[in-house]
This record gives structure tokens, C-alpha cells and sequence, in this order.
């Protein structure tokens, strides 16, 4: 590989850039307007939230207890585990929305006609399904209590049972006062890695056979992977431009935390922007056209926007649509950009969506260069 050619190429590709005034403007103004138009923008209620248990007692009453919270269908318990160590490990990576910590001795209080108390922990992260969380935790709760105080009136008489028998304590992890801001920022990280990445991909390389000059690249001495990173890497660096300008200005403007490490947010972000080339790729392939090449982006584009959890929640989703989310790339990157900018997690919580990133990132971009080299030669 030739570097000075390299260089040459990728000095040719950023001439083009300045010399297209309408592209520099689309590619600086439209991230910050879709930051100020989505930071504002609404939340929604969710049902069936990822549930985990703590339960310290284990006692019947413990397990009546969660049989409410099941029965009320906002909840379903995914998991239990041992330690709070564990808890905080599993909402850390994203393996749950909630947790319930039912304390040693809570059976005894509830049949001694105490008062018991229980932990409610949120992730914050997500405002739209902790705010319905945080609701329905305390409204179930009220309600398993005035069960109680109607059981212990019923059987020992009114003035036995004053004090209310049960009493939900809250916490909210990582955005307590669930700004909604937190939440869509990270995703319009996502979006524009995505969007701007795949479409400016496709459009620039297709412009390239609409005027006629990748032939003249062709009969140069420049290889095929030369010619394909000379394409790519302009809008690499504006990508990670993009991405760094969404997070300085949401700190800024917005106060969205940044708690995890640049460096990784970096790296991941690089990760994420292999699947976002080979689509743009994979439709400078098809299309012929920029129209086409355009069209061909945004059918891949909406279904992921929608199934990835930028809008909406994905528990609120019916379960077909949450088994096709599962093979779209953005939604493990949304996962891995508000853990690292929210809770400030490290690799090890992130693993599965790493490793998922990796294999989407290599097979899209695997097929798409296959598919460039196969249509040069």
C-alpha cells in the first residue's frame, strides 16, 4: 500500500467536501438541531420492565409480596440474585431496569403488625421506563399495603392497625431527576453515526460513477483497498467529529454526564461506525443513482431508528419486534453509549454488546467490500 497515494486520495475526497458548501452545512448543522429537537422531545410509559430480586428474607410473605408486583403486569422478574453486589452488576450492563431488595426480617414485621420496609432501585438511564417504574412500584405497593391493613383490621379491630404496614423506599440510579435529556442525547450519538455516516458513504461513492470519474480512479495506479479507504476514512473523522460535538454541547448546554472514559467512547464509537460504512457501502453497490443510493440508506435507516430503542423503549414493543432488534447494530450501541456516558461502566459490563458490534461490524463490512472490489473489477 502506497501512502503518499492514500494520502493523495484522501486529500482529493476532503477538496470535494469543502467545495460542496450544502454537504459541510448538512454535516455540521443538522446534528445540532436534531440534539435540541430530540432533547426536549416526550417520553413514554412501558409495561413488563426487567425486574431483578434481592429478596434477603425468603419468607411467604416475601414471596406474596412479588406475586403482586408480577401480577400487576408492569414488572417481570428476570432474575434473582444474592448479593447487591450482583444487583448492581446486572443494571450496570443493562440486564434489568429494577430491582427490589426485601430486607431480613420483613416477614416477621408484616405478621407481628409492624411496619416493613423494601428497596425499590431504578435505572435512570431510560426516563421513559423508569418515570412508569417508579409510579407503578409505589402504586403496587400502596396497594399490597392496604391489603394488609384491611387483613389486620378485619382480625384484631381498627385501632390494632393505624400505622401503615408496608412503606417503598425509591432510588433512582444514574439520572435521578429522569431529564429526558439524558436520555436522547446518547441516542442522537447512535443516530448520527448511523445516518450521516451510511448516506454521505453511499452518496459520495455513487457520485463518483454518476460523473464518470471512479473510472478515471480505476486506470490509476491506486488498488482497490486504497481507493476504498481513501473513501471512507473523510468520513470517518467527520463522524467522530459529529460524535464529540453532540457530547461537549449536551454537557454543556444540556448537562448530561459524561462519567465514562473518552478513550473507550472513542474506540466502541469506531466499532459501531464499521456496521454504518458497509451499509453505505453495501448501497453504493445497488444504487445507481444518488436518489437511489439515498432510498436504499433510509429503508435500513427507519427500521433501526424505531427497533433499536432510540424512540421508544423496547420493553414497550410487542415481542416479534423485540426479536428483530436483535439484528440491528444501533441498538447495542445506544446500550453501550448511555452505559458509558450515564453510569460510567467499564468493558467488562458491555461484553455481549461488544462482541455483537464486532460480528455485525465485520460481516456488513466483510460483504460490502466483496461486493465494491467485484463491481471495479
Amino acid at each position: 500500500m502506497s501512502f503518499s497515494r492514500l494520502l493523495a486520495l484522501i486529500r482529493k475526497e476532503f477538496l470535494q467536501i469543502r467545495r460542496d458548501p450544502r454537504t459541510l452545512v448538512l454535516v455540521i448543522v443538522i446534528p445540532i438541531m436534531q440534539m435540541f429537537l430530540l432533547g426536549y422531545s416526550a417520553t413514554n410509559d412501558v409495561r413488563n420492565v426487567a425486574l431483578i430480586v434481592l429478596d434477603q428474607d425468603r419468607s411467604p410473605e416475601a414471596r406474596a409480596l412479588l406475586d403482586a408486583y408480577r401480577a400487576a403486569d408492569y414488572f417481570r422478574v428476570s432474575a434473582e440474585v444474592e448479593s447487591e453486589e450482583e444487583l448492581r452488576t446486572m443494571i450496570d450492563g443493562g440486564k434489568a431496569r429494577a430491582a427490589v431488595i426485601i430486607p431480613a426480617g420483613y416477614g416477621e414485621k408484616i405478621t407481628g403488625g409492624g411496619q416493613a420496609q423494601i428497596v425499590f432501585i431504578l435505572d435512570g438511564s431510560d426516563p421513559s421506563a423508569a418515570s412508569t417504574a417508579l409510579s407503578a412500584a409505589q402504586l403496587i405497593g400502596q396497594s399490597y399495603a392496604t391489603t394488609i391493613l384491611a387483613e389486620r383490621m378485619a382480625r384484631r379491630g381498627v385501632s390494632a392497625a393505624v400505622e401503615a404496614p408496608l412503606e417503598v423506599l425509591t432510588q433512582v440510579w444514574y439520572n435521578p431527576d429522569l431529564v429526558s435529556a439524558y436520555f436522547m442525547i446518547p441516542g442522537v450519538i447512535g443516530m448520527i453515526l448511523q445516518a450521516l455516516t451510511s448516506i454521505l458513504t453511499a452518496s459520495a461513492i455513487v457520485r463518483e460513477r454518476e460523473r464518470g470519474t471512479i473510472e478515471q480512479l480505476i486506470v490509476t495506479p491506486i488498488r482497490p483497498l486504497e481507493l476504498i479507504i481513501g473513501k471512507l476514512l473523510p468520513y470517518v473523522l467527520i463522524s467522530f467529529f459529529n460524535t464529540f460535538e453532540v457530547i461537549a454541547l449536551g454537557h454543556w448546554w444540556f448537562g448530561v454526564p459524561v462519567r465514562g472514559d473518552l478513550v473507550l467512547i472513542a474506540l466502541l464509537s469506531g466499532l459501531f461506525l464499521l456496521s454504518s460504512l458497509g451499509i453505505g457501502m453495501l448501497a453504493s453497490t445497488i444504487a445507481n443513482t444518488q436518489q437511489e443510493a439515498m432510498l436504499t440508506v433510509w429503508m435500513t435507516l427507519l427500521p433501526s431508528l424505531f427497533l433499536s430503542g432510540f424512540f421508544f423503549p423496547l420493553e414497550a414493543m410487542p415481542p416479534v419486534l423485540q426479536v428483530f432488534s436483535y439484528f440491528t447494530p444501533l441498538r447495542y450501541y445506544l446500550i453501550i453509549i448511555r452505559s458509558l456516558m450515564l453510569k460510567g461502566v467499564g468493558v467488562e459490563s458491555l461484553t455481549q454488546e461488544i462482541f455483537a458490534l464486532a460480528v455485525f461490524g465485520v460481516v456488513i463490512m466483510g460483504i460490502a467490500a466483496l461486493r465494491f472490489r467485484k463491481r471495479l473489477d
